[in-house]
């Protein structure tokens, strides 16, 4: 089984590669391969009664809580976005649990013989991910294309986007650590063709 994992700035269009590798994967009927997105894993641990969530809402209040018991998640991240130090705190609840429920799932593919296991995250140097990984790919996309896309779809402003930008690693960092550059400055089409040359 190869673990390949999946990184790249903000706005890079991590989300697109990933449903390319979907789209060309779920083509050939005898590969078997799985998808493991941090964020996704993440909200998933901060549910009503997981780990994750018990202990957040034990260190940063009730106040962080809907009415439905779930996490208010604008209000948290408002908390963190100006205080660095609960930042810190919630990222040291939240990162070793995803950590440890993303190494259970490889384990349990590899017991079921998957030929691929992608793991996409933005932090997957910050946090060592590569150290169970056979090779990292880099997705590449302009610091403009990433601004652009970034206004249009999450509706970030400038300063919110170089703030975020600011806290990840930079673009010649991760092209010096990462195994492969797909570059996602181009057309759909292009971008298709060098994952099909990957796989």
């Amino acid at each position: 089984m190869k673990v390949i994992g999946i990184t790249g700035g903000v706005g890079c269009g991590k989300t697109t590669i990933i449903n390319l590798i979907k789209e060309y994967l779920n083509q050939k009927k005898d590969v078997k391969f799985d998808i493991l997105m941090t964020d996704e894993i993440s909200r998933n641990l901060l549910q009503p009664e997981q780990k994750a969530y018990i202990q957040v809402v034990e260190f940063f209040g009730k106040s962080i809580v809907n009415e439905d018991k779930t996490i208010h998640r604008a209000k948290l991240a408002e908390i963190i976005f100006n205080n660095l130090n609960k930042r810190i705190v919630l990222n040291s609840i939240i990162h070793p649990l995803v950590k440890q429920e993303v190494i259970n799932t490889i384990n349990h593919l590899r017991i079921a013989e998957y030929d691929y296991v992608f793991i996409e995250s933005a932090l997957l140097y910050d946090d060592h991910y590569e150290v169970f990984c056979d090779e990292t790919w880099y997705i590449y996309a302009s610091e403009e294309q990433r601004i652009q896309r970034l206004k249009l779809s999450r509706n970030y402003t400038k300063e919110k986007i170089e703030s975020i930008m600011k806290s990840q690693l930079t673009e010649q960092k991760f092209k010096d650590k990462c195994d492969v550059i797909i570059d996602n400055d181009k057309t759909y089409d292009d971008v298709r063709q060098q994952l099909v040359k990957l796989l």
